[in-house]
């Protein structure tokens, strides 16, 4: 007799496409922004509403997180890291998973470690988003992107701008 194999864990209200694999704990977060702080900001595709900068989890435990931002950038923006001053702000916070995401990833995982860094453009670029994950984005002054993401940890990278600045975009 052929049995089927083993059911993947699955939490209530997870969509058949997010039980393939689970995310790694590790992420980026990336403010892409001008010298004259405008940020960009981007609408969620599964959480219309729900604006927020790049973000991404790392692909392997392996992937340096520089690496990872770099790659989110490209993926979500169409924008090429290497064509502008990507920076590493050193900084990271370990925050709690929204319980509507926690599906993403392997049972037990309730708790996420995020690594900042700052891509700084010489002017606000039209940028191509990728539809599965986004649906609009804006160009704002960095005080009004602030207020509308809805990761209250996004709003204080946003907000930290002005003093993460590199050197050579003062």
């Amino acid at each position: 007799m052929n049995r089927p194999g083993p059911r993947p864990d699955v939490r209530s209200g997870a969509p058949e496409s997010a039980r393939v694999k689970a995310k790694i704990p590790q992420s980026v977060l990336v403010v892409i922004h001008t010298a004259n702080l405008e940020v960009l900001i981007l609408n969620r595709s599964d959480h219309p509403g729900f604006w927020q900068s790049v973000t991404g989890s790392l692909d392997s435990l392996n992937e340096p997180p520089m690496a990872a931002a770099a790659r989110e950038v490209l993926e979500e923006t169409g924008l090429d890291a290497r064509e502008h001053v990507l920076t590493d702000w050193h900084y990271s916070i370990d925050y709690a998973i929204y319980p509507q995401f926690l599906y993403r990833y392997a049972q037990g995982v309730v708790r996420n470690t995020e690594h900042w860094f700052g891509l700084t453009l010489a002017m606000a670029l039209p940028v191509t988003l990728s539809p599965r994950e986004h649906t609009g984005y804006e160009w704002l002054d960095y005080r009004e992107a602030a207020t509308r993401c809805f990761s209250p940890s996004n709003a204080e990278a946003i907000l930290q701008l002005p003093r993460r600045l590199p050197a050579a975009s003062r």
